[in-house]
């Protein structure tokens, strides 16, 4: 048998229970597969409204803060990801793949004795009971992206089953929301991966091959305040040199 070990083995992505007080993980889930596909999307914390104030407009923003932003874009993510236990024969799977899709739902759970804990409070007359606070999630793909995260989502379409009614192969859609330093108090331990999560986003940025003018057909002008115009088909950019 020919043997390839130069040829480096696939990592998985997965999620990564995190206890936010120590820093150590509580439960690491690895996806069976990895998705074919992920829809993320961005939505920039604009400080303005959602048009200018002057004449030609019919907004209502304020145009001093048509550029700036109040924090952090907000980012979802979205992905399908698949659980079979037939590609898994050398694995005991008397539940079937039960455990897994448990493990996954008790991330969007509290547990039962979260759940008396509150109940126990309520009988006890507690006026205000803080909603129940789950652990820290980290969703990781790749060294690159490693992010603290909230399942927004979580949809499961079993679609075999073994002779016990165990179900043996499920897809899942799952939706994720990036948690930002605006989502989390200061000094949270979420707070601070997204912090990192962000620094590698420009690292990344950084080493991006930087296009010229010229491949957009504009030119620069050299110094100057103001924009530059022509009756010809180019444009003219100037700036401060």
């Amino acid at each position: 048998m020919t043997r390839y070990a130069d040829i480096p083995k696939p990592i998985r992505s997965g999620i990564v229970v995190v206890d936010p007080d120590r820093g150590t993980p509580q439960r690491i889930i690895v996806l069976q597969f990895n998705p074919d596909t992920l829809e993320r999307s961005l939505s920039p914390q604009s400080a303005g409204g959602s048009g200018d104030s002057g004449g030609g407009g019919s907004g209502s923003g304020d145009r001093n803060e048509a550029l700036r932003l109040k924090g952090p874009a907000q980012e979802t993510w979205k992905f399908t990801a698949e659980i079979d236990a037939t590609d898994q024969f050398e694995v005991a799977a008397p539940d079937g793949i039960h455990p897994q899709l448990a493990t996954l739902e008790m991330l969007v759970q509290p547990t039962t004795q979260q759940i008396r804990d509150a109940t126990r409070l309520s009988q006890k007359g507690a006026i205000e009971i803080s909603p129940i606070e789950m652990p820290l999630t980290l969703f990781t793909w790749g060294s690159k992206r490693v992010m603290p995260v909230r399942i927004t989502e979580l949809s499961i379409n079993e679609s075999a089953f073994d002779v016990n009614l165990n179900p043996i192969r499920a897809s899942l859609g799952i939706g994720l929301k990036v948690l930002t330093v605006s989502d989390l108090p200061a000094g949270h331990r979420g707070a601070d991966l997204y912090m990192a999560h962000l620094a590698q986003k420009e690292r990344l940025a950084a080493a991006a091959r930087r296009g010229s003018l010229g491949g957009l057909g504009l030119t620069s002008a050299g110094t100057g305040t103001g924009t530059g115009t022509g009756t010809g088909t180019g444009v003219t950019l100037t700036g401060r040199g």
